[in-house]
């Protein structure tokens, strides 16, 4: 019996890794669309609108919740159609942006209706069966080496990045003074005189 649960967890261990990436970049592309969605919502129609939005019932809410799925599944079923005649790059490119989008604007609207939404006994219901169910298995995930390991690789990818974008602003030499850096630097300088 104990080498059966062995070998099972050897079997799910690819399965858990998966699960913990697919966490992550999920947590992030939330995250990063409601930051990215609260600085756009500064703009005044948008903020208008937003105001609307939140005064709306919990039906009309409902379907102001659904319509950016409804809106992005025909551009979802283009960039299939795009990948399956040989545009695989395109295809891909039209997927991850409307991913980043979708994401950016359900995690606004979600926060937006929520209140609304709420009002619904059914979804208020369904809603909250939901969230426990999530977080129980949400937490289990996060007990997981598997969910360690990929945390701990994700959060140093992350000071990384922030390092390397540093010292690409500042342009400190050393060896992260690469020519793509300097290209790119050069690139920039020329695009701000360009605008005055």
């Amino acid at each position: 019996m104990k080498k059966f649960y062995r070998v099972r967890r050897w079997l799910f261990a690819p399965l858990v890794y998966l699960a913990a990436i697919f966490l992550l970049i999920e947590e992030w592309l939330w995250a990063t669309g409601a930051r990215i969605m609260q600085v756009v919502a500064q703009f005044p129609p948008l903020h208008a609108l937003e105001a609307w939005i939140k005064r709306l019932p919990p039906y009309w809410a409902l379907a102001i919740f659904v319509l950016p799925a409804v809106l992005l599944f025909p551009v979802k079923l283009l960039a299939l159609l795009a990948i399956a005649r040989g545009h695989a790059f395109s295809g891909i490119g039209v997927i991850v942006i409307a991913k980043l989008g979708g994401a950016a604007a359900v995690a606004r609207l979600y926060s937006l209706t929520r209140p609304a939404l709420l009002g619904l006994p059914w979804f208020a219901r369904w809603h909250g069966l939901f969230m426990e169910t999530k977080d129980r298995w949400i937490a289990r995930l996060r007990a997981t080496r598997p969910w360690r390991r990929v945390s701990r690789l994700s959060a140093a990818l992350g000071r990384a990045r922030r390092a390397w974008w540093q010292r690409l602003r500042k342009g400190t030499p050393g060896r992260h003074n690469s020519r793509p850096a300097r290209v790119l630097r050069r690139f920039a300088a020329f695009w701000r005189a360009r605008r005055r």
